[in-house]
């Protein structure tokens, strides 16, 4: 899988276009150039462009609870759903009223899980990057897990439509005794109308961080209308068409090595049986971070499928409790 390391830019005014002689505050190098677009639309930074999110999740003497939510355009909160497996665990599905992440979107997630507490969030349909011809789509995502508590941070896929040009980047901090789960499937194009790496780019970055510092950092950099990595190229995704990852992140585990072989059966299994192609595997993170799960297929179903396998053999294993099923509602 071709990653790339995330970089840094200079100070830019808000709407995205360059002040004076300097330079864009693009997230990484290779979106420079798009950060440099004015948008026709609304621009960066207006209402509606600019979604803000904020969960938090307290233990309570009645298990988990949300006591604070925050939700701009595109993102809402309809409340809370009771029907994780765990008894103490509390469910959010966050809602888009929009069409899709359009360019010039900027979105801004924070997610914290107090301690002993135990938190799955989810979106309630996939992602739909849109077509775009200026600018580009970003996500900055921070989540945080105090003592003893557990996130499930696992959203629907990614579909990276047409000339698409998309950059997330999220944050895990972890104190003692916490854990969490990250997924991500991206879905190179609306697959049933033959639209298939027809994405301009996308970079999406993964950093986490314990009480002693750095765990790891993952990037994956997929550019088929640029000048990075194409993906349909053997040692990228070769014959595959959609790409998955799931993070078991849980650096006091005391057996890391048996979680690692436990994952890697459970999507594995899962993958041999799945009726379109796919193929799966995992690995242990450095640092004693926890597992990293991988999976690549011809459908995001397949692909889902497998890691939500991976999923359900590690929330056994961290919270005895088995993983939620695909109901939301």
């Amino acid at each position: 899988m071709a990653t790339d390391a995330p970089g840094g830019g200079d100070p830019a005014t808000k709407d995205g276009t360059a002040d004076g002689d300097e330079t864009t505050d693009a997230p990484h190098p290779a979106f420079a150039g798009y950060a440099a677009e004015p948008v026709p639309q609304a621009a960066v930074g207006s209402p509606g462009k600019d979604g803000v999110l904020e969960l938090r999740f307290e233990r309570t003497t009645g298990g988990t609870a949300l006591v604070h939510d925050y939700a701009t355009v595109p993102f809402h909160v309809s409340g809370t759903l009771g029907h994780d497996p765990h008894p103490d665990a509390e469910t959010v599905f966050v809602q888009s009223p929009t069409g899709g992440v359009a360019q010039g979107d900027r979105h801004d997630v924070t997610v914290e899980v107090g301690a002993d507490a135990v938190a799955h969030v989810s979106t309630q349909s996939a992602t739909k990057v849109q077509t775009m011809r200026a600018n580009y789509a970003a996500a900055e995502t921070r989540l945080s897990v105090g003592a003893g508590g557990h996130l499930d941070y696992v959203p629907e896929p990614t579909i990276l439509h047409e000339g698409a040009r998309y950059h997330a980047d999220l944050d895990l901090d972890l104190a003692p005794g916490a854990s969490a789960v990250l997924g991500e499937v991206l879905v190179p194009g609306r697959l049933a109308r033959g639209e298939r790496f027809d994405f301009e780019r996308c970079l999406s970055r993964v950093r986490a961080t314990g009480p002693e510092g750095l765990l790891f950092t993952d990037a994956t950099h997929l550019a088929p209308g640029g000048d990075g990595p194409v993906p349909d190229t053997p040692g990228v995704l070769g014959e595959f068409t959609v790409y998955g990852t799931l993070f078991v992140v849980a650096p006091d585990h005391d057996a890391p090595a048996d979680l690692s072989d436990a994952l890697h059966e459970a999507i594995v299994t899962a993958c041999a049986g799945a009726p379109n192609s796919a193929r799966g595997g995992a690995t242990r993170l450095p640092n004693g971070a926890g597992v990293a799960v991988r999976a690549l297929g011809d459908r995001a179903e397949a692909v889902s499928a497998g890691l939500h396998a991976a999923w359900d053999a590690a929330r056994r294993d961290l919270l005895d409790a088995p993983a939620p099923a695909g109901r939301k509602y």
